[in-house]
């Protein structure tokens, strides 16, 4: 009985015929702890969705959203490309340093002439600055315990 329903279900799967996956770019962008793998769609409508939720559901405040949007606003992309992305680790502002990056790095692999204007405006340098690690003897990175005279 189970292995008729696993049989039929198997032949349902392959009778579905594949459809083709669409042409994408994609780009890795990293801020302190957070990552962003982001796909960009050519001929899109300007649909923009990281971790399955609507850009102003996840990044809720303009400020954020802005820092996703600019390597497409400087270019005039805004409504050309649709972008999906994974983002993990980090912290909200991080995840959006970070989804910017990628989103520019995808776009100088869609064309390398837009190369130039991103690296102007500074949408292609990493932000390397992350957390340093504690020290044996201190309480944090750098904080020494208080220091007793008795």
């Amino acid at each position: 009985m189970v292995k008729k329903t696993i049989k039929k279900k198997i032949e349902k799967k392959a009778e579905k015929p594949s459809a083709k996956p669409k042409e994408y770019f994609f780009g890795i962008g990293r801020r302190k702890t957070a990552r962003a793998k982001i796909k960009i769609y050519p001929e899109g409508k300007g649909e923009i969705v990281f971790n399955k939720k609507p850009i102003f559901q996840y990044f809720p405040t303009l400020q954020l959203q802005k820092v996703v949007l600019d390597p497409l606003s400087v270019l005039g992309f805004e409504k050309k490309f649709d972008v999906a992305g994974a983002l993990s680790g980090g912290g909200i502002s991080a995840q959006a340093r970070a989804a910017s990056l990628g989103i520019a790095r995808a776009l100088v692999l869609s064309n390398p002439d837009h190369k130039t204007v991103l690296k102007k405006q500074g949408f292609l340098t990493r932000d390397a600055r992350k957390k340093e690690r504690k020290k044996p003897g201190l309480k944090r990175a750098r904080r020494a315990p208080q220091w007793q005279k008795r």
